[in-house]
Formats: structure tokens, sequence, C-alpha cells
């Protein structure tokens, strides 16, 4: 969110002081500033939006990959279905999960709204709820859906086709065996392309469910998610779209790693065949 350009339509008094710059410097001004449990602001949403987010994905990738696509006879699984089937099982998982992860985001962005000098505008993750709900209703719980489900898209095309792709690389073409060890190298692949695919992504997103609205919900800096890329880059530079990368990538590698394992172990214990 640091040095959105597009700040600058609303007044000199809108644009932010950033007094850090890059992960490190973030990191220990949020500590210094706001004390070290700031770091977690916004968890419990983000444990809400997982628990929608990561079974409407999980659900709908196996659903498609065993029952709509199908494996070849030997089976091989063609790179094409996974990345289609990678795709539409991020848009089905984040749209329903689109609430919690608005709430998220403004949550976490209460820290530098407190920064500025400007209050605070929820108690908790239920107040965020409620008073969303009542500004903007029900439609307001979906703003900045469409980067959001495209932000999807793009990084689960990354995490569950790479993963999906490379473990079964490395069982089927190396001495390699469907274990602990070729879940791990999967995993650190999946997480290392799905933060190069979803940055740029996220970065619209983060924007847009940020940016302030007029009294309809209509946002006052961005008109839609290409506005929003058009903007970053006219001015602030391609490179503004990797802003975070470094963080996404070092939250995206052990989440991933952790998520598979998990995931594989859960269905190792449940007599399920591993994924």
């Amino acid at each position: 969110m640091q040095g959105e350009a597009a700040l600058a339509r609303l007044g000199d008094s809108a644009r932010e002081a950033t007094p850090y710059r890059g992960m490190v410097r973030t990191a220990l001004g949020i500590v210094q500033e706001e004390g070290f449990l700031r770091l977690w602001q916004g968890v419990t949403p983000a444990i809400y939006r997982h628990v929608v987010y990561s079974g409407g994905r999980m659900v709908t990738y196996e659903h498609l990959r065993e029952v709509v696509f199908r494996k070849n006879e030997d089976q091989h699984y063609p790179l094409w279905k996974s990345v289609i089937g990678g795709m539409f099982a991020g848009v089905v998982g984040q749209f329903l999960a689109n609430p919690t992860d608005l709430v998220k985001v403004q949550m976490q962005m209460e820290g530098k709204r407190k920064l500025e000098g400007k209050p605070l505008r929820f108690r908790g993750v239920h107040h965020a709820f409620a008073k969303i709900l009542a500004e903007g209703g029900i439609r307001g719980l979906w703003a900045g859906w469409v980067p959001n489900v495209q932000r999807a898209a793009l990084v689960n095309m990354g995490d569950l086709t790479t993963y999906d792709t490379v473990k079964h690389y490395l069982v089927l073409n190396t001495t390699l065996e469907d274990n602990i060890m070729t879940h791990s190298l999967s995993s650190f692949c999946s997480g290392l392309v799905a933060s190069i695919l979803g940055t740029p992504a996220d970065v619209i997103k983060s924007r847009i469910m940020n940016q302030p609205r007029d009294k309809q919900g209509r946002g006052l800096l961005y008109k839609s998610s290409t506005d929003c890329l058009i903007q970053a880059v006219q001015g602030e530079g391609f490179m503004s779209l990797y802003k975070g990368f470094l963080p996404s990538w070092l939250r995206m590698t052990p989440w991933s790693l952790v998520f598979w394992l998990t995931y594989e172990k859960i269905r190792e214990m449940s007599g399920v065949n591993p994924f």
C-alpha cells in the first residue's frame, strides 16, 4: 500500500507519510509503534477465510480432476487440465470467502489509520462485518470480488497446478516416492510460483478493497482492477506491482509447506489416496 500514486487525486491531506520502507523496517515499525501482537492483526478473519477458501478450492479442484477432466489411462494429468482446474478452483473458493477477506484486509489497515491520526473503524471482527453490512448491504461484503477472484485464479494456478504437476512428475520420473520429501519439494515450488503469479494481483486487490468509498459504496480512486493496474504502472512503474513480493513469498512458502504436508497426512490417516 505504500507510495500509492492514486491518493494524490484526493489532495495532499490524503497522501500518506510513509514512515518505513521494505519488509524488515515495516515489521520493526509495526512492533515499535503498535506492539508485537499487531503483526497478527486480522488473524481471526484470516482463519475464517481459510476455512471457506481452502475447503472450497480443494473440493472443486479434486472434483474437476477426478470427475470432470479425468486423468489419462497412464494416470498422467495434462498440464492444461491442471491449469484450468487450478484457476477455476481458486475462483470458486475466493468468491465464497470474499466477505472474510474484505474484513481481513480492512482490519489489517487499521494500524495505518492510527499512524495517520485517523479514527479506527472497527472494534473487532464481528463489528467489522456488521458495519460493512450496514453501510453497503450484502453487496458491500463482496466489494473488490473481481480483483480478488483474479488473484485467487493466478495464485491457485501457481499453487495447485504446480504442486500437482511437480509431485506427479517426481513420482513418475525419478526415484523419489510419494512421501514427505516429495511433498516438501513440491510445496516449495508451488509457494514460489504462486507468489510470482499472485503478487501483482494482490497489490491491485488490496488497493481496491481498501480505497475510500462514497455513500453509495463506489470507490473514489479506481473504477476497476484494470484502472488500478494502469494507474499503478503509470504512476509508480511496473515494479510497483511487485511491492511486497519478499514478504509474500516468505509467507506463501511456509504456508504452502504446512498446508500440503498436513493435507497429505490427513488423507493418509483417513485412508484416502494421496492427492
